[in-house]
């Protein structure tokens, strides 16, 4: 019965920026959900019924004045690695719980940051413009590409994600090299062919390409800036799939602009989006998708599939698959 279900918080239903219809009947099997617009035409009567929180692409926000209005929360499940814009302490001091879901978004965000890649190096959306463009007549010569076969990828971040980039850069015969806090086993760097790169700099110095995935800490922060960009040769390209945060976006436009590097492709950036009149927007050897690494339909239900599982377990009182602990 409906009135028997755990009742959950969500951002929206259909429309443009809500669940789909498939992702929200994987929910609807398990708990009463209301809408955050709902909540807030009526906070009184919602408010102290709602146990779970589930957080898509960022919203609803996990922000003080709404989690007030949730006495009874018992947890936050969010879709999705990253935690940076939840303050889990914060959280964890009201009792709540915290959930990632780690692992499922490795295969497709592995395969856009390749996907960005390859774009990239043979302009695919300028040929693209060509191609459809009313007044083309002749097929220009003159569009030409670098070679991704046998070249340089630098991967910051070797962690899941990274390593699945690995994979898949393998077999484009590319030359491996990565840059981690912890260095991976032999047996792991050998099945890729990876090399390590204690230093972040020798690594900038050395790829052709350059593909960030790392978390976004206090760490990672604008940890690719003036002086990591003027380390890059200036043939290389800078791949992004991790948090626009990590890059500092004003050394970027001024790198590409002066041919410090030959291009930038970017999942992220920050805000997002950004604004219509940013420099990157108006730069031909930018591109830029709108965060979509994780958008096949597969990786989006086994997103919602783990949030459910966390959520669930949390209600009954159970350990979380993946509770978030920060150390």
């Amino acid at each position: 019965m409906e009135e028997e279900k755990t009742w959950a918080l969500v951002s929206e239903l259909g429309g443009e920026f809500g669940y789909l219809e498939e992702l929200s009947d994987i929910l609807k099997q398990h708990f009463h959900l209301v809408s955050h617009a709902e909540l807030l035409r009526n906070p009184a009567l919602h408010g102290p019924k709602i146990q779970v929180l589930f957080i898509w692409k960022y919203v609803p926000a996990a922000e003080p004045s709404l989690l007030r209005l949730l006495p009874a929360l018992k947890v936050v499940a969010s879709g999705g690695v990253g935690v940076d814009h939840l303050d889990v302490p914060f959280i964890n001091s009201l009792g709540v719980k915290v959930a990632n879901t780690p692992g499922v978004v490795s295969n497709a965000s592995a395969d856009l940051a390749m996907a960005l890649l390859l774009a990239s190096a043979r302009k695919l959306l300028q040929g693209h413009q060509i191609a459809v463009d009313p007044k083309t007549t002749n097929l220009p010569q003159s569009l030409m590409g670098v070679e991704v076969t046998g070249s340089t990828l630098g991967i910051v971040g070797m962690g899941e994600i990274g390593y699945k980039m690995a994979q898949r850069s393998k077999g484009f015969e590319m030359n491996i090299l990565y840059h981690n806090r912890t260095r991976r086993c032999e047996a792991d760097e050998r099945a890729v062919g990876a090399t390590y790169c204690r230093s972040l700099d020798d690594l900038l110095r050395r790829s052709d390409f350059v593909a960030i995935a790392v978390k976004l800490t206090s760490a990672t922060t604008g940890l690719i800036g003036h002086a990591e960009l003027s380390l890059m040769k200036p043939t290389a390209t800078l791949v992004n799939i991790s948090r626009g945060q990590v890059v500092d976006q004003d050394a970027l436009v001024e790198a590409l602009r002066s041919g410090g590097i030959r291009a930038a492709a970017l999942d992220v950036t920050h805000p997002e989006p950004l604004p219509r009149d940013h420099a990157l927007l108006g730069l031909t050897n930018v591109l830029i998708t709108p965060h979509i690494g994780i958008n096949t339909h597969a990786t989006a239900r086994g997103i919602v599939q783990r949030m459910v599982a966390n959520a669930v377990a949390a209600v009954a009182g159970r350990p979380l698959p993946d509770e978030v602990k920060l150390q």
